[in-house]
């Protein structure tokens, strides 16, 4: 079995966003609450008895666990500046690897935070990323690949993919979708019969190849009106439809989405507004 959480499920600013004095921004509906976009990927082979409990290690010499503990697999697609509260709100232990979709802060801000992770689990987290991706995070993150090592700094095993090219990390088996973002190349996954699309505004017809009989699709919407570098919200449902998605999330929205109360029951049958917290689970 898997499982998707929804880390977050807001635009680059966040929902509420600073200063923002609309409806939605004062909004006490914790689905109007919205952290920058990530999602959290576990997978389930052992029966849940079987499995040992989420519990901290009281030393690194106790932590090098051959795989994570309470899922048996863990990964997480991009680490935002809330990348921190999401591990803690979720009462994450344990983690496999990080996959990037590009590189604006809003998606590798957090990474420093990996250190409590190189900590217990005693070994460096492998982030998976494109060349030029990965090349952002060694300049943003400088501290962590100089010679000699600072001392605390995170300790990141970099893993470039290629954009063409399925790839095995955990358990899972990774087929990366290339979109565009505006003029900015960026990288989707397909996990299983689900995929992850975030800050696309653009695919390729031999990229939707990739995404056929999908039991879940996970699609960026902005918001209605037209945009740039993002997909609206009848863009995403329009890209849907084409797919035929059995079941469709959108994320990455901002406060001009409205208020999700208001809004759930105007999509088509088949897609909703994803908020923070929302697990999903699925058949392998």
């Amino acid at each position: 079995m898997l499982r998707l959480t929804f880390l977050g499920t807001g635009t680059s600013q966040g929902v509420p966003m600073i200063g923002c004095n609309c409806a939605v921004c004062r909004s006490h509906d914790s689905r109007d609450k919205r952290l920058r976009s990530s999602v959290m990927i576990e997978r389930f082979d052992s029966a849940p008895d079987k499995r040992p409990k989420d519990e901290l290690p009281t030393h690194p010499s106790h932590a090098m666990y051959p795989q994570p503990v309470g899922a048996d697999a863990r990964i997480v697609i991009d680490a935002g500046p809330d990348f921190r509260y999401q591990m803690l709100r979720e009462g994450v232990k344990t983690l496999d690897a990080i996959l990037l979709t590009h590189e604006h802060k809003d998606h590798i801000a957090g990474i420093d935070d990996i250190r409590a992770f190189n900590y217990f689990e005693g070994r460096a987290i492998p982030i998976y990323a494109t060349e030029r991706v990965g090349n952002a995070v060694r300049k943003d993150f400088d501290y962590a690949f100089a010679e000699p090592r600072y001392p605390g700094a995170p300790e990141i095993d970099l893993r470039t993919i290629d954009p063409d090219e399925a790839f095995d990390v955990a358990g899972f088996h990774v087929t990366p979708i290339t979109g565009r973002h505006y003029l900015l190349p960026v990288t989707g996954y397909r996990i299983g019969n689900m995929a992850y699309l975030t800050d696309f505004n653009g695919i390729d017809d031999r990229q939707l190849d990739k995404l056929k009989d999908l039991d879940l699709l996970v699609i960026n919407a902005l918001r209605y009106e037209k945009h740039l570098s993002h997909f609206t919200v009848d863009e995403a449902v329009a890209l849907s439809r084409r797919l035929q998605a059995r079941r469709t999330c959108l994320t990455h929205m901002s406060h001009q989405i409205g208020r999700y109360a208001e809004k759930r029951n105007t999509l088509p049958s088949g897609i909703e507004l994803a908020w923070d917290g929302l697990r999903i689970d699925l058949t392998e």
